[in-house]
């Protein structure tokens, strides 16, 4: 999600003792490779479709899994953010490993944000967002804005561990995040609120269970758009791209209020698209954005792929392929 922003502190304060204690008790098996297979980069799932930890779809009912269900102070933690939780987990990153450079421009990532708890960390850990370098210490509470460029290094000889939960918020989250910090600013007076372990806490928290449109709304379409066109640098070719995508979003428009998200209008919907596609693909490939990233290409991620789906039975594999995760945004 673009914040304001490159990092924002949450005004929350772990133990992280208390939350290392926890991982410690994980048995080292449990821990897997990260999906994309990058050197000296784990996880272990903590919330996943259905509870299930082999299963890494982004789509489907979220529930804690059985790692999650063993850490009570883990699952206060989830519960402070007053998030509504996606897919979840410790990332674990080795001795001189890293996180390579990388804006993030799957559909996923559009209206979700990355909570970071560093739980087992060193001072020489950097974190880079958009040229701006911090260190998260441990117990403190950060999101960052994963539609700039940005990389993890760890220059220390140890593993970095993460908790990182998925969330598109909620209202009490980004009441939370309003009283947060910008990372290099420490209004006077602010200091985060420690959340001490409590054996009588609610460990209870709202997860998802609607994560990807049928069809998605107009008004998803026109967010989306916007958000490209803002980014968008200069180009001969920007004000026709735009001509183009008037008449899109307008008879997509058009086709929502006759069929919504019916199957009976699937095939309207997917024509629409991809006379779209091929009609803005030259327009749009030399233009490119100013995270980076190529116009196209971030539109093609996050609209392109994402905009109406298979009816029931034709649905993609309920675990997905590596290929399919990168196409929905699963790059960090």
């Amino acid at each position: 999600m673009k914040l304001p922003v490159p990092f924002i502190q949450l005004p929350l304060l772990f133990d992280a003792a208390v939350l290392a204690a926890e991982v410690a008790a994980i048995d080292e098996s449990d821990w897997r490779p990260h999906p994309q297979g990058f050197p000296g980069n784990s996880m272990l799932p903590l919330v996943a479709v259905g509870g299930d930890p082999d299963n890494e779809s982004f789509a489907g009912v979220m529930q804690p899994t059985e790692y999650l269900r063993r850490c009570p102070y883990l699952s206060q933690v989830f519960a402070s953010t007053s998030a509504v939780v996606g897919r979840s987990r410790l990332m674990r990153l080795a001795g001189q490993a890293e996180v390579t450079r990388h804006a993030d421009q799957g559909y996923y990532w559009a209206e979700r944000v990355r909570v970071h708890v560093p739980i087992v960390t060193q001072p020489t850990v950097r974190f880079e967002c958009g040229g701006e370098v911090i260190n998260m210490a441990p117990g403190e509470c950060w999101i960052f804005d994963t539609w700039r460029q940005h990389s993890v290094h760890n220059d220390a000889t140890l593993s970095r561990v993460h908790l990182v939960i998925d969330t598109t918020g909620g209202g009490e989250f980004w009441e939370i995040v309003g009283r947060g910090r910008p990372h290099n600013v420490t209004p006077g007076g602010w200091s985060p609120q420690r959340v001490a372990p409590k054996p009588d806490a609610t460990l209870d928290f709202a997860c998802e269970s609607v994560n990807v449109p049928a069809v998605m709304s107009p008004w998803e379409l026109n967010s989306h758009f916007n958000l490209l066109f803002a980014d968008a640098q200069p180009n001969p070719n920007l004000q026709r791209l735009r001509a183009l995508t008037l008449r899109f979003t307008r008879t997509w428009q058009g086709l929502w209020f006759r069929y919504g998200e019916q199957p009976a209008g699937r095939g309207e919907f997917r024509r629409v698209l991809g006379e779209y596609l091929a009609a803005a693909k030259p327009l749009a490939e030399p233009m490119a954005l100013n995270n980076e990233l190529n116009w196209y290409g971030a539109m093609f991620a996050m609209i392109g792929r994402m905009a109406v789906q298979p009816v029931s039975g034709q649905d993609t594999p309920r675990r997905p392929d590596a290929k399919r995760q990168r196409e929905l945004g699963d790059n960090a």
